[in-house]
């Protein structure tokens, strides 16, 4: 949202209201409170002026909290986040010039000076960033009667900004408008199906801003020396969070905002769909289960598209029986195979669905402001949308879904979501709904989530979510949207997918050789290999199949590789899960997430870190070229076991049965024995491979079971020497180096 017409000038019919100095300091509630007038006091008249209150407070440790008002009498009902905050007090030193609030590493200086507004943010006695003059606001357009509050952070030199949310632009997000607006339109436009209103710095701390609504954020695009942040209505909410490293602000925003559920073991498997507008039937879905195992290709979950329902009357809840007569053996006779079964769902009851009557007249849809159902054909014919805030139509969706359960589904892909109105619309509980739009996806994958945990058990409860919004990543997992089939729409993926993980996700998906068209078999190769190193993985399209014969037969030979490399990898892939888990830390990292002292790490965005100790290349060209970095330190690739020096820019060529994939030096990298499925022992014919130990180093190892907890702790010491730290003492660990550590 821009004010300003350049530097001195403001847009015809802004009004502002400027903070000018901070007057009237009071400790209170454990905070700091004061009046910030909009000129500066010099004589009682001078209060009989505008001005904005500000409150200073702590949520939690390394976490100030700013709430400037400029009206406190705004009686909406806001639907506001779910927030871990914790009952902290300031910590308050004040002298003459300044007032200094401390929690923990992390201090606000309030200046004191007269006719001198300044909010200074330091951690370690080094400033990160500043609200100064004419920073602090509240804006008025006359034009529209809208009123915005508005702040100002500064931006230094050299200063990268990251995350919010899902955004498939330029990874860095200086120099753009980013709105939090979820919107449906695809992975090549400026809308993103999951908008978090957080932000990382390249300096080491973030910015998470409180609101639920159409939060704006010019990232050094009006001014270039500032961040502007600006939300409509009377009140501005934000945290800054203190680092020093960018996992240590993504640790302390989960602590807030809720850390990612752990996704059982055979969900990190490959996953394989109907598509989309596919004609199917279960020989069809039968044929490719077995040609799947015929080829020796190990597949975990079989997903059920939008057509498991009829058409018209998405949805119901119920197999279409014309095209599956007998669901529930189906079910059963897959799960004998050891497969787990996931079906499509949306929050939309087409007016043709037998539900739609009941959900009227019960009151279970949103409605219109005059009383009605509010309805649309955007997607299907008359479809209402399940009202999330009526207490009674979240337990009617949950026992919907419930009897699908316990029919044989395992888990719900949790599609749309974003599609919610705003205008001429009303509430159950009487939610703004402007501010519902973006929380909506919010409500609705909570719904879901939560009734798999009670059902399928914590641990074993696992979505393939499109929508979202700060909070959502607690139900994890999320995909990407829909792209398409080219290297193009393959790399703006992988940029999201950098980006989401910056704000907060700690697991990821995307349709694996795209969405939209069908992918040449060079593109389809090319994107097998991202996606079976991605957290989750998953083969879906739009109007034809996915599975690889289809393609070519190289095709099926690439897929069975990288499929079984995952299961082979899961004892170090499920270790990073349970770090996601337990501090926030994602699966996929930027690599200036791991590399934050190294410039060269800061603006990456074609490669990154699977965990703390792989790094992947993606290949995006037809030839098999790639241009990637590698920091400093002697890496190992982990398929062929070159050596390679780092802290240098590398180009190579790859077939189709290798990448970039970079062992990071001095890792002890945990080894599975079974490469036909993700879940299994795997302390069981355990391997440990060491790459580039350092004479003298020790690595402890731990080793997860299901549900998360350590199944055995290990003690390396060098080449030769490994000790049970936890776990069985005679168990017989082989340890790997040079040839033998090649996968």
């Amino acid at each position: 949202m821009k004010f300003r017409m350049g530097h001195w000038l403001l847009r015809p019919g802004m009004d502002p209201i400027y903070a000018a100095e901070a007057y009237g300091l009071e400790r209170k509630n454990g905070g700091l409170e004061f009046i910030a007038p909009s000129g500066r006091i010099f004589n009682r008249g001078c209060t009989l002026s505008a001005a904005l209150n500000v409150r200073i407070s702590a949520p939690s440790e390394g976490v100030i909290r700013v709430d400037l008002w400029h009206f406190k009498g705004d009686g909406a009902k806001y639907p506001r986040y779910e927030l871990n905050e914790e009952e902290r007090s300031l910590e308050i030193s004040e002298n003459e010039e300044y007032a200094d609030c401390t929690s923990g590493a992390l201090t606000c200086r309030v200046s004191k000076r007269p006719g001198q507004w300044g909010l200074e943010f330091m951690q370690g006695g080094q400033r990160l960033t500043s609200s100064g003059e004419k920073s602090a606001a509240r804006i008025l357009d006359k034009n529209t009667g809208v009123s915005y509050m508005c702040e100002e952070l500064d931006l230094d030199v050299g200063e990268y900004i990251y995350g919010l949310g899902e955004r498939f632009g330029a990874f860095t997000k200086n120099g753009q408008t980013v709105e939090m607006w979820n919107g449906d339109g695809g992975t090549c436009s400026e809308l993103a199906y999951k908008n978090v209103p957080l932000y990382l710095s390249s300096k080491g701390y973030g910015v998470f801003v409180d609101d639920t609504g159409d939060t704006a954020f010019e990232i050094g695009s009006e001014n270039c020396e500032k961040v502007q942040i600006a939300v409509k209505g009377e009140h501005l909410s934000y945290m800054v969070i203190a680092g020093p490293e960018p996992k240590d602000v993504l640790e302390r925003y989960t602590r807030l905002t809720g850390r990612p559920a752990l996704p059982p073991e055979w969900s990190f498997g490959l996953w394989l769909s109907t598509s989309f507008t596919t004609n199917y039937d279960e020989k069809t879905v039968s044929g490719f289960i077995q040609g799947m195992a015929d080829r020796d290709i190990p597949l975990s979950v079989f997903h059920f598209d939008c057509f498991w329902m009829e058409g018209f009357k998405w949805v119901n809840f119920t197999w279409d029986r014309e095209t599956f007569p007998d669901p529930k053996g189906m079910l059963r006779r897959y799960h004998e195979r050891g497969l787990k079964i996931c079906v499509w769902i949306n929050p939309y009851i087409a007016q043709n669905s037998e539900c739609f009557e009941e959900c009227v007249s019960k009151g279970y849809l949103i409605k219109k402001a005059d009383g009605g159902v509010w309805q649309t054909d955007l997607w299907q014919a008359g479809m209402g949308i399940i009202d999330f805030t009526n207490p009674e139509a979240w337990k009617w969706y949950q026992q919907k879904l419930k009897k699908l359960l316990d029919d044989g589904v395992d888990c719900i892909k949790t599609d749309f979501g974003e599609r919610i109105p705003v205008k001429g619309v009303k509430y159950f509980d009487g939610s703004d709904p402007m501010r519902m739009h973006n929380y909506y996806s919010y409500l609705y994958n909570k719904c879901v989530f939560e009734l798999l945990e009670r059902e399928k058990g914590k641990g074993n409860a696992v979505l393939f979510a499109r929508s979202g919004t700060a909070g959502s990543q607690k139900f994890p997992c999320h995909w990407g949207g829909d792209n398409s089939a080219a290297y193009v729409s393959m790399a703006e993926t992988l940029r999201a997918g950098l980006s989401l993980s910056a704000s907060g996700f700690g697991f990821w998906s995307h349709d694996i050789s795209g969405f939209e068209s069908t992918a040449p078999a060079h593109i389809y190769k090319r994107w097998c290999q991202f996606g079976l190193l991605s957290s989750h993985s998953r083969l879906h399209g739009s109007s034809s199949f996915r599975v690889p014969w289809l393609f070519d037969e190289e095709a099926v030979d690439v897929l069975r590789r990288f499929v079984r490399l995952k299961c082979r990898l899961m004892p170090y892939i499920y270790q990073k899960a349970v770090e996601a888990h337990t501090k926030g830390t994602p699966l996929l990292r930027p690599m200036f997430m791991e590399f934050a002292g190294d410039p060269a790490c800061e603006t990456l965005d074609r490669q990154y870190m699977l965990g703390d100790r792989l790094l992947v290349a993606p290949v995006f060209r037809e030839d098999g070229q790639v241009t990637y970095y590698l920091p400093d330190g002697v890496w190992t690739h982990l398929l062929d076991g070159r050596k390679m020096t780092g802290g240098r820019w590398i180009t190579e060529k790859y077939d189709f049965m290798s990448l970039p994939l970079w062992v990071r030096p001095g890792t002890v990298l945990p080894i599975g024995a079974r490469d036909d499925r993700p879940d299994y022992d795997y302390t069981k014919g355990l391997k440990l491979a060491l790459y580039e130990m350092a004479e003298g180093a020790e690595v402890q190892v731990d080793i997860p079971s299901a549900g998360g907890e350590s199944a055995m702790t290990l003690r390396v010491c060098g080449e030769k020497s490994v000790s049970v730290v936890k776990g069985p003492k005679d168990a017989e660990i082989e340890i790997l180096t040079g040839e033998a550590a090649r996968l």
